[in-house]
This record gives structure tokens, sequence and C-alpha cells, in this order.
């Protein structure tokens, strides 16, 4: 499988920043301390009125009978979790690299972007089910997926709703979340994934080969389910291919204003799209 890197630094010419670390110090009766978020304790201060008494520490009082209240910093770390489809589907191409290897390359790019920012990543794959991997920190951890991912077989049918369902235990804090995939489900099941994640801040990629956008088959053709291996035979003619595109377009169409009423940004590439042109999209 080819999955090149050389494009990785030339990420660094956006200048992105997928989020930075915002400690909130939260000090006196002039900062209000939000009750129940991540927090980080950082030191003491005696209470004064107008402290919040629930950060009293009592532990403290019955040793020096005087009163402080703990002081925290809020922890805005954002996890950034990357899953791409590796179902069969996945597995077809007419360029240089199938679906799959480009998808593979766009997840690596966010993996970069977040390793040069210090945040947490991971990369993880779906088919019906989601392989998945602690987010770490640090460039082992991207060349670990590198590594896992040049060796992955690409096979299996695919269930974005069950797979996703499966991962919404693992987001525990706040986070970026990109889904990768030719996008070829029920728009609907789409839409009810992306509800369920309105909180974290989403990123929709859709690859397709060129030859999906483009049909330019004709004629009596075979034509075979990549995922389930059914086979149809039919006849391709120009009817055929506008209705195809019209369809296809339709289902883009459809995608994108379901991103634009749940928050997510959406972005739809052809495997033939400069990798470095497609980051620039999505974040221009």
């Amino acid at each position: 499988m080819v999955i090149e890197t050389d494009f990785l630094q030339s990420l660094d010419r956006l200048k992105v920043i997928l989020k930075k670390k915002i400690y909130t110090d939260n000090q006196g009766d002039h900062e209000e301390q939000r009750y129940g978020d991540s927090l980080v304790f950082k030191d003491f201060k005696a209470y004064s009125p107008g402290d919040d008494f629930r950060f009293i520490d009592w532990k403290v009082y019955a040793r020096t009978d005087k009163f402080y209240v703990r002081r925290f910093e809020s922890e805005r770390n954002m996890t950034v979790h990357i899953l791409v489809d590796n179902s069969a589907s996945m597995n077809f191409g007419t360029t240089n690299h199938t679906k799959f290897e480009y998808a593979a390359m766009v997840g690596m790019g966010f993996a970069y972007m977040a390793n040069k920012n210090n945040e947490r990543f991971n990369l993880n794959t779906f088919t019906e089910h989601v392989t998945a991997f602690r987010p770490k920190k640090g460039s082992g951890n991207l060349a670990y997926l590198f590594e896992y991912l040049s060796h992955l077989k690409v096979e299996g049918k695919s269930s974005f709703i069950q797979s996703m369902d499966e991962y919404r235990k693992r987001i525990t804090s706040r986070s970026l979340l990109v889904f990768i995939s030719d996008f070829l489900y029920d728009p609907d099941e789409v839409e009810e994934v992306l509800q369920r994640y309105r909180k974290s801040e989403v990123f929709v990629v859709q690859v397709l080969d060129i030859e999906e956008r483009n049909l330019t088959l004709s004629g009596d053709v075979v034509l075979e389910d990549a995922e389930t291996h059914d086979k149809m035979r039919t006849f391709i003619s120009n009817r055929f291919k506008n209705s195809y595109q019209a369809k296809l377009e339709e289902h883009i169409a459809r995608l994108k204003d379901i991103c634009e009423h749940t928050g997510a940004s959406f972005i739809s590439v052809s495997t033939n799209t400069p990798l470095f042109e497609a980051f620039y999209h999505m974040f221009r």
C-alpha cells in the first residue's frame, strides 16, 4: 500500500492551529470558577467573601483552623480523533492512489498538524466496527500510525452508524473529530451520527475516485459491489451517465446541507486532488 508522507511538511505553510491550550486562571472574586470542567489543581488561597465555598479545602481547615480555597486551571486541550473508512469500497482506485490511500494521507495530515500543535491525537479505522487507539502526543505516535496504515488490509462491509455508536464512549473530553470516507451511505444515517457529535468540532471529508465523479464507462458492463460482491449487468448510455451524475451531485449536496445544519465542516475531494490543495480548501 502506497501512503506518501512527503506532503506533510508542506502543511506547515498553512500555519493552521487546530486549537490552542487555553488555561483559565481563576483568582479572587473577579473570576468565576466553572465547576465541573476538566480541572487541574494549581494552589491554595485564603478564603475571601465571594469565593465559591464548594472549593474550601476542609482538610486544610482541620489542620489550620483557617479557610482556604483550592484554585484550579481549566485545561482546554483538544483531543483530535481521526476516523478513516477502510471497508472494501475504499479499495477502489483508477489514479495513483486508491480512495483508502488518499483518505489515509488526509488522516495523517490531520495527525501531523495535531502533533505540531502538541495535541493528543489518534487515527482509527472503521468498517462495521472501529479499530481504535488511545489518543497520545508525540512523533512516536505519528510514526506508529503510519506503520499501521501501511500494512492495513482494506476489506469488509461498512456501517457508519454502528461503528460511530461504538466510538461515542471514547469521546470523554473536548474534541475535534475527523470522519474520512467515500460517504456513499444513506444521508439520514450520516445526519443521525453528526447530531450526536454536535458538541464537538467536526470535519467530514468525502473522498471519491475520479471515475466515480465522472463516469467514463460505456456500453454493456458488469458492475460488482465491492463489499457484498453482488453483480449486476447493465448498459451504460449517455442518459444513464446523466442520471448518475445528477444523483451523485444531489447526494453530495445533501451531505453538505446536513453538515451545515449540524455545524460540521464538509469537503468533497477526488483522489487526483493535490493533498495540499485539499487541506487549503478545508482550512481557508
